[in-house]
């Protein structure tokens, strides 16, 4: 099996399917891409993904891209850690946030790049519109971390982590969140599947 990345490591979107393969306990290699340069949009890349983005995953003759797709994917086809609920609805609501986080929140995406949880924090503040975005996911979070939930459900699944990320763009930075939500995130960033990514050696950028 072979997972194609982006060469500083900092996707989070290429981190969601890495820690799912760590979980599944599947040995894969990685093939990284300097999308600077536009090599996800050579040839030979358009060639293996459809969509010519990261991650794409090479599973024998089977490729595929978008990295929620590849986990599903995973989860469906592969034993191991489960990395969404067995309970329909439960599903269903893992994938919502996977969808919501990657489809909305674009001010703190902007502000609070990748760079800020894999290379250095930006002294820059947030704007209006960031914090408006901030106040939106910690409303979020809140409600779905209510009772002082370890995880999203019963169980830890990827949706934890894709939460985490986008909490720790603001926890990493130093911004304030509240103290809970701060907690939850550091509890996943710890988990070794994700500490495997986090160690990953990047080039300077």
């Amino acid at each position: 099996m072979l997972l194609y990345v982006d060469a500083q490591y900092a996707s989070p979107y290429a981190m969601s399917v890495f820690v799912g393969l760590k979980e599944k306990g599947i040995p894969f290699d990685m093939q990284t891409l300097d999308l600077g340069a536009g090599a996800n949009r050579s040839a030979d890349y358009a060639a293996t993904s459809l969509t010519q983005r990261v991650p794409t995953l090479v599973d024998g003759d089977f490729r595929l891209s978008e990295s929620s797709a590849i986990t599903e994917y995973l989860d469906e086809v592969y034993s191991g850690t489960a990395l969404y609920p067995d309970e329909p609805e439960a599903k269903a609501r893992a994938r919502q946030i996977q969808a919501w986080l990657r489809s909305d929140l674009l001010p703190i995406r902007q502000e609070r790049t990748t760079e800020v949880l894999f290379y250095r924090p930006s002294d820059a503040p947030l704007s209006d519109v960031a914090q408006q975005a901030a106040q939106k996911l910690f409303k979020v979070a809140e409600t779905l971390l209510s009772q002082d939930r370890a995880h999203l459900f019963d169980a830890w699944c990827i949706a934890d982590v894709d939460l985490a990320v986008m909490l720790n763009r603001l926890v990493l930075n130093g911004d304030a969140v509240p103290a809970r939500l701060a907690d939850y995130a550091k509890r996943q960033w710890e988990r070794a599947s994700v500490q495997a990514w986090v160690d990953l050696p990047r080039p300077p950028l």
